[in-house]
């Protein structure tokens, strides 16, 4: 069988993303020619390796056997780069991190920053996912660090300490809920809001609350960033729900109200998983060493 490293990368990518479409672009290669690769793949088997649905692809057994393989072969070709690198002087690699949406938009920009700047040969696959998402691709090996909410059971991956935020909701003044101190997540339903765009971690998680009290999130505009989220709010669009660090500096140049929610879920302690630390690469590591609280 000749596949390449470039064929398993991208078998991987989109049984991890459950869509040729979406594992193409995370292996940055075009559509056509995705599906051609994992046509050839296929033929050269001479079985289907992926079972296909308007819901995305899931492995066949044969595509759970190659997958497993192509992990193990894409580690060792990682060790390789690792271990010739050390040659050229210094740390060198890529890690992948997997983080939620308020640790990625929020506290990993200045943490990363630096470490990537110490670092200069180490390189950073950055994936944002929901917190339950990644303790099981963590689990799984797919990826190296992740960020999650430390009220996810972690099972039995070893943790450390990132950093604590809440959630709260942001609204214009004078807006019905801009004199309330406290609010629960059931009383902002009845407003229209402003939120993330769909693919948002955190606007999935906030979509699956509003769904346990038997709601929707009537959402009139999506967004990209919290700051974008509190401009819509301040213009009179809708109220958000952001991080608290968020809020703050925000409400310093903009007149926002900041309303504490009640809900137990909008406590952020967020926490660094690892399957094992001593298994991981030195650079990744040193990343997690970087990331730790203070």
């Amino acid at each position: 069988m000749r596949f390449d490293l470039v064929d398993l990368r991208l078998f991987a990518d989109v049984v991890e993303a459950g869509s040729i479409t979406h594992g193409a672009a995370r292996s940055h290669i075009a559509l056509a020619a995705a599906s051609t690769r994992v046509r050839a793949m296929e033929e050269e088997i001479g079985a289907a390796l992926l079972t296909r649905s308007r819901q995305g692809v899931v492995p066949t057994p044969a595509g759970q056997t190659l997958l497993k393989h192509a992990r193990l072969m894409l580690e060792q070709s990682a060790r390789l780069r690792e271990d010739l690198g050390a040659y050229a002087g210094g740390l060198s690699g890529e890690v992948r991190l997997l983080a939620n949406t308020n640790a990625s938009t929020e506290f990993l920009p200045e943490a990363l920053g630096r470490f990537l700047a110490d670092n200069p040969k180490v390189r950073v696959d950055l994936e944002e996912r929901l917190s339950d998402e990644i303790v099981g691709l963590i689990a799984e090996g797919v990826g190296d660090i992740g960020i999650v909410a430390g009220t996810v059971d972690v099972g039995g991956l070893e943790t450390f300490p990132f950093r604590s935020d809440r959630f709260v909701v942001v609204a214009q003044k004078g807006h019905p809920l801009a004199n309330h101190a406290r609010v629960a997540f059931g009383e902002v339903l009845a407003y229209d809001l402003v939120g993330l765009e769909r693919t948002s971690a955190l606007q999935r998680f906030l979509a699956d609350k509003a769904a346990r009290l038997g709601s929707g999130l009537n959402l009139r505009v999506q967004l990209r960033s919290f700051d974008a989220v509190c401009r819509l709010v301040e213009a009179g669009v809708g109220v958000g729900v952001v991080p608290q660090s968020t809020a703050a500096r925000v409400a310093q140049t903009t007149p926002l109200s900041v309303i504490e929610l009640e809900d137990d879920w909008a406590v952020r302690d967020l926490t660094l998983c690892v399957r094992r630390f001593a298994d991981l690469r030195p650079y990744a590591q040193d990343l997690v060493t970087s990331l730790r609280a203070p």
